[in-house]
């Protein structure tokens, strides 16, 4: 089965409405900065809104239906999110705890392990990750005399380029960056740094320091994504990242390409294109902008008509 979700717009200071003009979406008015296209997180829930299960929210059904429609795990909540972000200007320096942090911390189930497919890039776009500490007192006193410059590890980007996150990294995505994000299902964030912005009340937004430092990993271990490509009958996958949080796939396909039958399910969005998909219980109609869950055991999925690029992902082994 192909469920299709119903996406969610979060209002963010650095935010605009350009999700409306790349992705057609019907967007409420001011500074939207994300859409959560995939998520069973209470801060942001989608619904499905095709299919036998229309109007069901996802931890509904994975709550009830977990073994049928999504395999054989013990996760007590959906343990992904998928989101994209429009970042119109620079977004804050932040760090996020990992699972037993979160847990001890927040009383998060996850921590926030992502990664970043960069979907456009205006020319010169950076973004920062990582620092410069050696040790963790080296670390709380460049946060404390804002030494941004020497603290703070920068990374250009463009287009299609693809960014793992592991939890503890300190980051964040710079002014003129579109990213498709795949992360754990986790909405704890720790601001380091904000650039002294203020809100439209003349306040700054909080920082939380304390727990960012306990949280950030030092000295700083960049993992590197090794994305490895592969071509198939009528489109090309490239494996961009596999880790314990989730596998992650870029697609391009064409008519005839065959997306094939998992045990687990899968989670699809479209970022290119438009077409049909086809298999032997149903016939879609798909755009960019779509935000899909394939059921486990759903039969082999053929792309009968278009030309598209997917970002696929599924939950590390």
């Amino acid at each position: 089965m192909i469920m299709k979700l119903k996406p969610i717009f979060q209002e963010r200071i650095w935010g605009s409405q350009r999700l409306k003009i790349d992705f057609n979406y019907d967007i409420p008015n001011g500074s939207i900065g994300e859409c959560w296209g995939i998520s069973a997180h209470q801060n942001g829930e989608n619904e499905v809104i095709n299919g036998p299960y229309s109007g069901r929210t996802l931890s509904d059904l994975w709550a009830n239906y977990r073994q049928e429609l999504f395999g054989d795990f013990t996760h007590e909540t959906f343990p992904l999110l998928v989101k994209i972000l429009d970042a119109t200007d620079d977004l804050s320096v932040q760090v996020h705890p990992n699972d037993e942090q979160a847990y001890r911390l927040e009383g998060e189930r996850f921590g926030k392990t992502e990664c970043w497919y960069v979907l456009d890039a205006e020319p010169g776009a950076e973004l920062i990750l990582g620092h410069t500490a050696q040790t963790r007192a080296e670390l709380e006193t460049a946060v404390s005399n804002e030494e941004w410059s020497s603290l703070l590890k920068k990374q250009p980007v463009k287009k299609g380029d693809f960014v793992f996150v592991e939890s503890g990294t300190i980051h964040a995505i710079g002014k003129g960056i579109m990213i498709l994000e795949t992360q754990q299902s986790c909405d704890t964030t720790y601001r380091v740094y904000d650039f002294d912005r203020v809100d439209d009340k003349g306040t700054k937004r909080e920082l939380h320091l304390e727990k960012a430092l306990t949280v950030t990993t030092v000295p700083d271990v960049p993992v590197l994504a090794r994305p490895s490509e592969k071509t198939v009958h009528a489109g090309t996958i490239r494996a961009l990242v596999k880790s314990s949080e989730f596998d992650v796939y870029h697609h391009q396909v064409s008519k005839g390409y065959s997306y094939p039958c998992r045990e687990q399910f899968s989670l699809l969005t479209v970022i290119e294109g438009a077409g049909v998909l086809q298999n032997d219980e149903e016939t879609m109609e798909v755009k960019k902008g779509d935000h899909l869950i394939i059921t486990k055991d759903t039969s082999e999925i053929l792309v009968a008509s278009g030309n598209m690029e997917w970002i696929t992902s599924e939950i590390g082994r």
